[in-house]
């Protein structure tokens, strides 16, 4: 059966569609308002809706789901190669209805409001852990210029700032001693609301088997197991671990011509925050297995260190992807062999 095939470019108040009439061939492009979108697909017969993965789209994708549509989200990278012309509006919805239609551009899976909303607590405590630093930095900037300079780390902080202030007290004017200690006191807030969404997450996980088969894996912890399960959506939305590594930007790049390709470093494609908590947790699996396996063994002897910890990266991200389609249970013992 043949779909009508929609290219959507979403906007914050306006959309634009374009289309092509199954029948009579003719083209349209057609600007609409926010509140009348999904009217304009209400009555229709199942369509083919392509938009970029970008703010909003989830929940377009969601609402034109529950209406019986078929939705296929595609990175803005995959889209902007078709673009002809001047950019606008009419050219973007344009280029997502080239596109959508392409059987080697690969959809962005649909995620639900649950998963969304875990990466929301993931984006929040990011954030305040970024707002923390800031804090810390300017604190040790302050103090620095009236001569006092602390030894790195959190807890040389802790340990060193109340007798420098008090120190300080003698001599400074006490508006800024003052403020000082405010700044301190934010810090010790943040600490507080940083705590707190992780007993939210902690509490997610324990509810979510997806989480909690994942969370065996060596070097898996709990932000990794809650980020991993929210960010990949549907597990099946790729054909293997690797295609989710490569996702990932856990795989070399290549450039070749001519029959030659040569290899370069990791990507770096895909997913920042998830491969960061993949990477660090690869190191603290590195700095703390004390019996390591056969290939761990052989590879530490064979690359540096920075690349061994990108390569268990890479190895648990395909850890994670085989649990999470096959639907089993983490087995260190376990060795995968080909299909014969």
């Amino acid at each position: 059966m043949h779909h009508t095939v929609y290219g959507v470019d979403i906007a914050k108040s306006v959309f634009q569609l374009h289309w092509v009439d199954q029948e009579t061939g003719e083209v349209f492009s057609k600007q609409i308002k926010r509140a009348k979108f999904l009217e304009h697909f209400a009555n229709r017969a199942t369509c083919l809706i392509g938009m970029e993965a970008c703010g909003g789209a989830q929940h377009w994708a969601r609402r034109l789901s529950d209406m019986g549509h078929q939705v296929k989200l595609m990175a803005g990278k995959a889209v902007k190669a078709f673009v002809m012309g001047n950019k606008n509006d009419a050219t973007d919805a344009r280029a997502i209805w080239a596109a959508v239609q392409q059987p080697n551009v690969k959809a962005v899976a649909v995620k639900t409001e649950s998963q969304q909303a875990v990466l929301a607590l993931h984006r929040t405590r990011q954030q305040l852990v970024k707002f923390r630093t800031m804090q810390i930095n300017g604190l040790r900037g302050l103090l620095t210029e009236y001569g006092e300079v602390m030894g790195l780390g959190r807890a040389a902080l802790n340990k060193s700032l109340p007798e420098v202030l008090a120190k300080l007290a003698g001599r400074l004017p006490a508006a800024l001693i003052d403020t000082l200690r405010e700044q301190w006191a934010m810090v010790s807030h943040l600490d507080g609301r940083i705590a707190e969404i992780e007993r939210r997450l902690q509490a997610w996980r324990k509810a979510d088997p997806s989480c909690q088969r994942i969370a065996a894996i060596p070097g898996v912890g709990l932000l990794t197991a809650t980020a991993a399960v929210a960010t990949m959506g549907n597990a099946k939305a790729f054909q293997s671990g690797r295609e989710f590594a490569a996702w990932l930007g856990l795989v070399p790049g290549q450039s070749g011509t001519g029959g030659k390709v040569r290899l370069l470093g990791i990507s770096k494609r895909g997913d920042t925050y998830l491969r960061t908590l993949l990477i660090h947790g690869a190191r603290s699996t590195l700095s703390r297995t004390k019996e390591p396996n056969e290939w761990l063994k052989g590879i530490r002897q064979r690359r540096p260190k920075n690349v061994v910890t990108v390569a268990l990266a890479n190895k648990m991200a395909r850890t994670i992807w085989a649990l999470l389609a096959h639907d089993r249970q983490y087995e260190g013992s376990f060795v995968s062999a080909r299909a014969s």
